[in-house]
C-alpha cells in the first residue's frame, strides 16, 4: 500500500505565487506518489485570527478554489476541513495534557511569530499550544509522512517527541511521523520581503495579467543601475529571482542584464508574460469553480466522510489505552 502523507494550511482566502512554490506544487506531485489528506487547518487560523472569524468561510473557499484550480484533483487525493472531524479536537486534548510548557516554549516558530506579530495579543493558550494541534492532525490518520522545508523539522521534531512521550505512558500505538524534504522555493515578495498579504506585497495566482504586470513594474530592481547601457548587477535584482523560477532561458537574461544589453522595464515586461503564461490553465479551471462554490464544499463533506472512520477508530483506541473509555 501507499504511505499515507498527512499535510494541511491555514485558510488565508486567494493564494499567492510564495504558497504555489511554497507547498501547493510539492503537494500535487505527491498525490501521484502517495495515499494524500490535506486539510484545511480552519482551528489554526484562530491562533492568531481569533478576532476576525468574519470572513473565515470565504477563505476556506476561495482557498481550496485554488488548490484545485492549481491541479490538486479530489479523485487522487483527500481533502477535507479540519473542523468537520472534531475527533483531532480531543486527541489534541490528551496530548496537551503530557506535553511540557518548555517544549512549547522553546519551539523556533513560536518564538518568531511572537516577535513578528507584535501588533495583537497572541499569549493565548491556543497559540502556545498548536504545535498539539498540529500533530494530533498528523497521527488522528496514523499519517506516516509529512512535507516540510528543513525550516520547518525542529517544528516536526517537537510532535515526534509528544508521540514518544504518549508510547511511553500508554504502551506503543502510533508510529513517530517523517518527514518528506521539499524543495521549495522561497519566494520574495514585490518589496523584497518574504511575500504575505499581510504586508501587501503579494502577486495572487488569481489576479488578472493586467494586475501582474502592475505589481512587477513596482518590484526593486539593480539600484545601481540607472540607464539601460549599464551593466546590471542581477544577483541583487528581485525581478531577476523570480525570472530564475519563471523562465527557462534565465542565463540568457542574465547575461543580457550583465552587458547592459537588457534593461529593467524591458525584463519586467518579460517576467510578467511568464508568470501570465504559467497561469493560463490555472485561470480557465478556476474561473470554472467561482460560480459554483456547492462544489467546493461537496468535495470538503466528501472529504470528511472518508476520513473520519479513520478518526474514529483511532480515538476509540487512545481511550482505551487512556482509560477513559
Amino acid at each position: 500500500m501507499k504511505k499515507r502523507v498527512v499535510s494541511g494550511n491555514r485558510p488565508t482566502g486567494k493564494l499567492h505565487i510564495g504558497h504555489y512554490h511554497g507547498a501547493l506544487k510539492n503537494w500535487i506531485e505527491l498525490q501521484d506518489k502517495y495515499n494524500c489528506f490535506f486539510f484545511v487547518a480552519d482551528w489554526h487560523a484562530l491562533t492568531t485570527k481569533y478576532d476576525e472569524t468574519k470572513n473565515l468561510r470565504k477563505d476556506v473557499e476561495e482557498m481550496v478554489i485554488d488548490w484545485i484550480a492549481a491541479g490538486l484533483n479530489p479523485s487522487k487525493c483527500t481533502i477535507y476541513r479540519q473542523s468537520d472531524v472534531p475527533e483531532v479536537a480531543e486527541l489534541n486534548l490528551y496530548f496537551s495534557m503530557i506535553t511540557p510548557i518548555s517544549w512549547l516554549e522553546r519551539c523556533p516558530t513560536y518564538k518568531e511569530m511572537i516577535n513578528e506579530i507584535n501588533y495583537k495579543d497572541i499569549s493565548t493558550h491556543g497559540f502556545l499550544g498548536y504545535p498539539i494541534l498540529q500533530v494530533a492532525d498528523i497521527v488522528l490518520y496514523h499519517g506516516e509522512l509529512v512535507p516540510v522545508g528543513e525550516d520547518q523539522l525542529p517544528h516536526l521534531e517537537l510532535g515526534r517527541e509528544i508521540v514518544r512521550r504518549f508510547n511511553h505512558f500508554y504502551g506503543q500505538y502510533f508510529s513517530e511521523p517523517q518527514a518528506i524534504l521539499s524543495q521549495a522555493k522561497r519566494v520574495p515578495g514585490i518589496n523584497g520581503r518574504k511575500m504575505s498579504k499581510s504586508y501587501g506585497n503579494a502577486i495572487n495566482l488569481s489576479d488578472s495579467p493586467e494586475e501582474i504586470l502592475k505589481k512587477v513594474q513596482m518590484m526593486i530592481t539593480d539600484p545601481a543601475r540607472i540607464k539601460r547601457t549599464d551593466l546590471g548587477h542581477p544577483d541583487v535584482c528581485l525581478v531577476h529571482g523570480l525570472h530564475k523560477i519563471y523562465s527557462d532561458d534565465v542565463d540568457k537574461i542574465t547575461e543580457g542584464c550583465k552587458a547592459g544589453e537588457i534593461g529593467c522595464v524591458e525584463c519586467k515586461k518579460l517576467l510578467a508574460e511568464r508568470i501570465n503564461e504559467s497561469l493560463a490553465d490555472f485561470r480557465k479551471r478556476r474561473a470554472e469553480l467561482e460560480g459554483n462554490s456547492d462544489k467546493v464544499w461537496d468535495i470538503l463533506r466528501e472529504g470528511a466522510k472518508k476520513v473520519k472512520p479513520i478518526a474514529q477508530e483511532t480515538l476509540n483506541e487512545v481511550r482505551k489505552r487512556v482509560r477513559i473509555d
